[in-house]
């Protein structure tokens, strides 16, 4: 398995249409193949600006793939326009994990 992290720094008055965009985005990675699991994460302060995304993939060539999609360019641009900065994108190789599924 393999994830893609990605950091984020939000405009201020953007975080609705930041977690907007995400979670559209999240809707069309259902039908990614190989996509494993989603998680956004906020910084430490509540109310701040921060954010990390981390996407789980069963191999890097479907998390390779998953960029190659118009919906992926869409929301990508509506994500730069809600961001002061945003990380290039990093692969990891998954070395061991656990989700507990409710």
């Amino acid at each position: 398995m393999v994830a893609r992290v990605t950091r984020f720094r939000i405009r201020a008055g953007k975080v609705e249409e930041f977690e907007a965009t995400i979670e559209h985005l999240m809707a069309s990675l259902d039908e990614a193949a190989g996509f494993r699991v989603f998680l956004l994460l906020r910084g430490d302060d509540p109310g701040g600006r921060d954010a990390t995304s981390i996407s789980v993939w069963d191999c890097a060539e479907n998390m390779s793939s998953s960029e190659n999609t118009a919906i992926y360019y869409e929301n990508l641009k509506v994500l730069m326009g809600c961001c002061e900065s945003f990380s290039p994108m990093h692969q990891h190789e998954v070395l061991k994990s656990k989700f507990a599924y409710l």
